[in-house]
C-alpha cells in the first residue's frame, strides 16, 4: 500500500516570524526627520508587506503582535505606542471591499507610507501656528531637545526678535544640543541648570516644550523636568505651551507619574545598605569611599514625566491650537472613525 503524504499549507506564524520588526523600526529612526511614532508606523507597513495574512482578523493580530514586540524591546514605549495605536486603528477602520486581500494589503502599505510623508509636513504647520502667538522681543524658556520646537524657534527668528533660555535637561543633556543649534542659527540662547528654572522664570514671557505624547486627559508626557517647569510657570503666572504632532495623541489616561508605561521598579529605588557596608577594607584598615556615577544616576531616574492638563495653557498641533479639553474631544473623534 502506497504511503500517503499530506501537504500542509505554510505556517503563517512561522513565515511572519522570519520578519523581525525591531530592526526595521531602528532603521527608520536613522533618518533624523523620522520621529518614534512614524518609525513605528513605517515598521508596521513593512510587517504587512511580509505578512501572509489572508483575512483582516489575521492581519490585525499580526499588527498587534508586532506592536507588542516593539514595546517589549524599546526602552521608552510611550510615543511608539501612539504610532502603533494610530496605524492599527486605521487598518481596522479602513473600508475593505476589495475582492483580493493581497490588493488590500498593498493599499494599506501605500496609505501608511503616504501618511508618513504627509506627517513630515506637520512640524511646519505647527510652527506657522505657534509663531502667531510669539511677540517680537519675546524671551522663551524651552526644555531638552524637540524637532518641532526647533522648527518653531527658527521660523520665529526669521520674522521676529527672540531670545531663548534652554534647560540642560539631565540626565541626557539634550538642552545643550538645542542651545548649540540655536546659537549656530544666530538666536541668542543660554543654557541654564535644571535646578535654576524657578530662578529664571521671572525673566521669560512663556514656556515652550515639545512632547513624547499628549494623552486623553489633555495632559502631556515629555522629557523629565517638564512637569516641574509647568508647576513653576503656573505659580509665576506664565503661559505653558506644548507643541505636538497629532500622531503623538495617545489613548492613555495616567493619573500620576507612576501610571506611565515607562515607570518600573528600579526608578527612584534605594540602593541596598549592604552595598556600602560590605566593601572590603584596604591594607590600612579603611573602607574605600563610595562613588556614584552619572550612569547610575541616569539608570535610577525617569526619562519622562507627566504634566497635568490644568497646568497647560494650549497645545499647538497640526490640527489647530487646542485646549487640553479640546485634545480629549479630538482623540474621541479620531478613534471613533
Amino acid at each position: 500500500m502506497d504511503s500517503v503524504v499530506t501537504l500542509r499549507p505554510p505556517d503563517k506564524a512561522s513565515a511572519l516570524a522570519r520578519f523581525d520588526i525591531y530592526p526595521a523600526y531602528l532603521r527608520r529612526l536613522d533618518d533624523e526627520q523620522i520621529s518614534t511614532p512614524l518609525a513605528a508606523i513605517l515598521a508596521l507597513t513593512e510587517l504587512i508587506e511580509n505578512s501572509n495574512a489572508d483575512t483582516m482578523f489575521e492581519l490585525v493580530k499580526a499588527l498587534n503582535d508586532g506592536a507588542e514586540e516593539l514595546k517589549r524591546r524599546a526602552s521608552n514605549p510611550i510615543s511608539l505606542n501612539a504610532g502603533c495605536e494610530l496605524f492599527t486603528a486605521f487598518v481596522t477602520l479602513f473600508p475593505h471591499d476589495s475582492a483580493n486581500f493581497a490588493d488590500l494589503k498593498r493599499e494599506l502599505v501605500r496609505q501608511g507610507q503616504k501618511y508618513a510623508v504627509e506627517a513630515l509636513t506637520y512640524r511646519r504647520k505647527i510652527a506657522e501656528l505657534a509663531v502667531g502667538f510669539i511677540k517680537d522681543g519675546s524671551v522663551i524658556l524651552t526644555h531638552s531637545y524637540s524637532r518641532v520646537v526647533m522648527q518653531t524657534l527658527l521660523l520665529a527668528h526669521e520674522r521676529k526678535r527672540i531670545s531663548v533660555f534652554v534647560t540642560e535637561a539631565r540626565p541626557r543633556g539634550l538642552g545643550i544640543k538645542t542651545a548649540e543649534a540655536l546659537t549656530a542659527a544666530g538666536i541668542p540662547s543660554t543654557v541654564i541648570l535644571d535646578s535654576a528654572v524657578a530662578y529664571v522664570m521671572e525673566k521669560v514671557d512663556f514656556v515652550l516644550v515639545g512632547s513624547e505624547a499628549v494623552v486623553e486627559s489633555g495632559g502631556l508626557i515629555n522629557a523629565v523636568g517638564s512637569n516641574q517647569m509647568a508647576i513653576i510657570a503656573r505659580a509665576a503666572n506664565k503661559p505653558f505651551y506644548a507643541l505636538a504632532e497629532s500622531y503623538k495623541f495617545h489613548r492613555l489616561f495616567p493619573l500620576s507619574q507612576y501610571d506611565l508605561p515607562s515607570h518600573h521598579s528600579k526608578i527612584l529605588s534605594f540602593p541596598r545598605p549592604e552595598t556600602a557596608t560590605s566593601l572590603a577594607k584596604d591594607e590600612h584598615g579603611k573602607k574605600p569611599s563610595v562613588r556614584i556615577t552619572q550612569e547610575q544616576i541616569s539608570e535610577n531616574n525617569p526619562d519622562v514625566d507627566y504634566t497635568r492638563p490644568d497646568l497647560i495653557s494650549l497645545v499647538f498641533s497640526d490640527v489647530g491650537s487646542l485646549t487640553p479639553e479640546g485634545v480629549s474631544q479630538y482623540l474621541v473623534g479620531m478613534f471613533a472613525g
